[in-house]
């Protein structure tokens, strides 16, 4: 082969291809699995819920099989920077891998709610430290420029499985199949816990030696708990008490990590005066708008017209546009990494103001030129998101020392879990608030979706004012 036709088969600088190059691809691999376990087990599992209440019952636990897998995956994602001394990111991966496994294997073994609930927690416990090793072991498998892409390549699996997830959960959907669901990645789990020891480099452990944060893990999740349940119960004031008490838990645990010297966190992500807490800021933002869009099926079925498994396929539109815009912008650095960021935080907040107008419509017949501005809406809501979502996660990674960079990364899935929460709750207040459930029907519908997606752009609006407040440079660390 000659020297043009060699050049002319290696991917471009600025492909996501370069992940697969041979010197990359065994770590691509083994990061990229640990996401699709974590991504495709959600999807699954919003599936199946209601097959596993049909079949042993739990109704009134039925919320928890959500909110204790969260919270142990915010749990699994901190094990990541806090693991002892002497564990490194490796023995992390198989140990991760296997604990998912095993919770997999008690979901699908039990005889009662409670028992899926024991498994639940332990599967989140495995697959939110595979989640956040994925970031964690960027900086060492890949060259800098490579880090957004690996980000990039992570969003893409998250957009596949929103269709790979609830067309496997709809194979297990019926009688006591459900109990297949969970069973069928484990082979994948062991798989990948075999062979971690064999793909994954062996990296130094440059952490500082601390003490557990304790008291801050311990708010933290109890803050998930309670604005998870929040998520869950019908009643408004109940709601709204949950929240508080969850914003309250919070702010006590960044008012302890400001002061502790043993920290969840890297160093300056409480403090708005440095760049670091604002990325994370803006993670958190455009992530509590972005789950918002639960209600778009119902809303979809109930104003116009459209049939279960449409609704289910449209709502995907929102991780398709993160798909896309994440592999437009993968390659972008420096000034236009930084108006990826921007510019995505504008299209998100406009994105979800515009559903409050094309989704809030009563369409019985289900007439296209309605349902498409909706559409778009949808699309364009996860393209803002997808525009800047790596850059930031690759800022992340260069404001921080070496020594913290675990922690840095085993806080961004925590910043996702915490929005998610947040976001689901808040959405929840606010299309009850609206009449969602009282008057109900058309009505309630109409004023629900307006309100929810109106009031819902706000935190998008903040996530453009924070956004502006970031480096435009990768070198620019203290404004």
């Amino acid at each position: 082969m000659s020297n043009i036709d060699q050049t002319a088969s290696i991917p471009s600088a600025s492909s996501v291809f370069r992940l697969f190059l041979p010197e990359h691809l065994p770590a691509t691999l083994m990061l990229a699995g640990g996401v699709t376990l974590y991504a495709v087990e959600s999807y699954i599992m919003a599936t199946i819920a209601p097959s596993i209440v049909r079949d042993i019952g739990g109704l009134a636990l039925f919320s928890w099989v959500t909110s204790l897998f969260v919270a142990a995956a915010v749990l699994g994602s901190i094990f990541v920077a806090m693991r002892p001394r002497g564990i490194g990111l490796r023995s992390v991966y198989v140990i991760a891998a296997l604990v998912f496994g095993v919770g997999s294997l008690i979901a699908a073994a039990a005889p009662s709610m409670p028992v899926v609930l024991i498994g639940r927690a332990v599967q989140g416990l495995g697959t939110g430290a595979l989640a956040a090793l994925g970031y964690a072991f960027i900086r060492f498998v890949y060259p800098e420029p490579l880090w957004p892409k690996a980000s990039t390549l992570y969003a893409a699996i998250w957009g596949v499985s929103t269709v790979i997830g609830p067309t496997l959960g709809g194979f297990f959907s019926s009688g006591h199949a459900w109990r297949y669901a969970f069973i069928v990645l484990v082979p994948l789990g062991l798989l990948m816990a075999v062979l971690a020891p064999r793909l994954l480099p062996e990296v130094e452990d440059d952490r500082e030696q601390e003490k557990t944060p304790v008291a801050q893990i311990g708010l933290l999740l109890a803050a998930v708990l309670m604005v998870s349940a929040a998520g869950a119960i019908e009643t408004t004031g109940a709601k709204i008490a949950l929240i508080a008490a969850s914003v309250v838990a919070v702010a006590g645990m960044i008012v302890i990590e400001g002061r502790s010297p043993n920290r969840l966190l890297p160093s300056g992500a409480v403090s708005l005066s440095q760049p670091i807490s604002r990325v994370y800021l803006a993670m958190l933002a455009v992530t509590v708008v972005l789950v918002s869009d639960v209600f778009i099926p119902y809303f979809l079925q109930t104003l116009h017209g459209v049939p279960a498994i449409v609704s289910g396929y449209l709502v995907a539109l929102v991780a398709l546009g993160w798909t896309f815009a994440a592999f437009l912008s993968g390659s972008w650095t420096g000034g236009r990494a930084y108006w990826a960021i921007v510019i995505g935080t504008l299209i998100e907040a406009a994105a979800t103001a515009c559903l409050a107008v094309f989704l809030a419509k009563d369409n019985p017949e289900g007439h296209m030129l309605i349902i498409v501005p909706a559409a778009i809406g949808m699309f364009m809501m996860g393209f803002g998101i997808g525009l800047g979502w790596a850059h930031l996660v690759a800022m992340v990674l260069r404001l921080v020392a070496d020594n913290e960079k675990d922690k840095a990364s085993a806080a961004i899935p925590t910043m996702s879990s915490l929005g998610g929460a947040f976001g689901a709750a808040f959405a929840g207040v606010i299309a009850n608030g609206a009449g969602l459930v009282h008057p109900g029907g058309i009505s309630g519908a109409l004023s629900a979706a307006h309100w929810l997606y109106l009031l819902m752009a706000l935190p998008g609006v903040l996530a453009v004012g924070v956004s502006l407040t970031l480096p435009s440079r990768a070198s620019d660390r203290t404004h």
